[in-house]
């Protein structure tokens, strides 16, 4: 009953964003308990509290394409477009145009960038975001980097990784850039 109750909510996904969930699949063959574990992980991933949505976006986008350049940053950029984030400003996300970006999204992916990368740049990231929203955006960034970074390491663990591919922002293509140019 569980299994089946899972593989329909995985196929309503699946159509919902025109997302490959194989991966997933293969864990509820493996282990139903296992699935259901991985499935919590979406509340860590959902939090999002005192900052605005883009900047939020732009963060977890960035933590994707840190270890995915194809299906994983396409359901982030349809997601984020399914909440009203301009296309303008996730074509900056992903071209990783901080110039283009709005001062919020920009400071959000900075600090992404940054904290993906170790760099002590992040100190300064941080206590301006401390100053500007407060220290549960700095949780809920920190929370959207690593959900969006937990996903694509499970697919390409167990075998479903994907060569990158351009992704669609308002109907549009655009290459995925993994590394700041």
């Amino acid at each position: 009953m569980l299994k089946w109750l899972l593989r329909r909510k995985l196929d309503a996904f699946e159509r919902d964003f025109d997302y490959d969930a194989s991966y997933v699949r293969d864990i509820l063959a493996a282990d139903p308990g296992a699935a259901l574990r991985f499935a919590r992980v979406q509340a860590l991933g959902r939090y999002c509290r005192d900052l605005p949505r883009d900047a939020w976006y732009a963060a977890g986008i960035a933590g994707t394409m840190a270890e995915d350049c194809g299906p994983c940053t396409q359901l982030g950029v349809t997601m984020a477009e399914r909440e009203g984030i301009p296309a303008a400003t996730l074509r900056a996300i992903v071209a990783r145009d901080v110039s283009a970006m709005p001062p919020d999204v920009a400071l959000a992916f900075r600090f992404a960038q940054a904290v993906l990368a170790h760099d002590p740049a992040a100190d300064e990231l941080r206590a301006e975001i401390l100053e500007r929203w407060g220290p549960r955006a700095v949780v809920s960034l920190a929370f959207a980097i690593t959900a969006a970074r937990l996903y694509p390491t499970v697919k390409y663990a167990l075998g479903h990784g994907r060569a990158c591919r351009r992704v669609s922002v308002g109907g549009a293509t655009v290459p995925v850039l993994r590394q700041a140019a």
